[in-house]
């Protein structure tokens, strides 16, 4: 059974992700931490947890999504996995920086790209990569069908959803993304964003106003 443990890191509040289950083998997904100490809090969490980090996945590469990347890559000798055209975002990191203020430049590549219905393995379990572009070109989540949760990146918000207006986003994409690729799934599939608590696919059909 997959365990899902969040924290919320860096200037944005961006939730990163370890799962993992019983064969000790783990994944992160969206590495958000900036700080030092964001560091150590992650690698004394997975260090603690005995397990075995096996993959890292972005489901985009906004700056925020991104930070930690190299710092995993590191120091768990993994490699990161993404959408392939979210090598459109990589390129525009340093100036993605400039605009937010932010003093670290962000370098960072991504070594493999997955592309959709791709089954993403570790331990005992599997995710189901579905492409949801809106938000960003390239945005992909990660379901499980079993357990019945999405890691959703920032496709779809708690009575909210993505942001378009960054560069490569599209409104309209993203809310045919919602509609064809998440709204399809159970009522009750968790949905785990990249920003904010985590909500539920039956909850935002009837609560999100930016869906009605």
């Amino acid at each position: 059974m997959i365990q899902i443990a969040s924290f919320t890191f860096n200037p944005f509040a961006e939730n990163t992700f370890v799962l993992y289950d019983e064969s000790g083998e783990a994944l992160i997904i969206d590495a958000g931490c900036y700080h030092p100490e964001e560091e150590r809090q992650l690698q004394s969490f997975i260090e603690k947890k005995e397990l075995k980090v096996v993959k890292l996945l972005n489901t985009h590469c906004h700056l925020d999504h991104v930070f930690g990347n190299e710092f995993i890559k590191k120091t768990f000798k993994v490699a990161c996995y993404a959408h392939q055209a979210e090598e459109f975002n990589i390129g525009l990191l340093d100036k993605a920086s400039m605009m937010f203020g932010i003093p670290k430049q962000i370098s960072t590549h991504i070594d493999n790209y997955i592309a959709e219905n791709e089954l993403i393995t570790f331990g005992n379990s599997y995710l189901k990569v579905l492409f949801t572009p809106g938000h960003s070109p390239g945005h992909i989540v990660f379901y499980n069908e079993e357990q019945k949760f999405c890691i959703n990146g920032d496709v779809l918000f708690r009575r909210s959803i993505g942001r378009t207006d960054l560069p490569g986003g599209n409104h309209t994409q993203l809310l045919s993304s919602i509609k064809n690729q998440l709204f399809c799934l159970p009522d009750d599939t968790i949905i785990f964003s990249g920003h904010g608590e985590r909500t539920s696919i039956g909850y935002e059909k009837q609560h999100n106003p930016f869906l009605k």
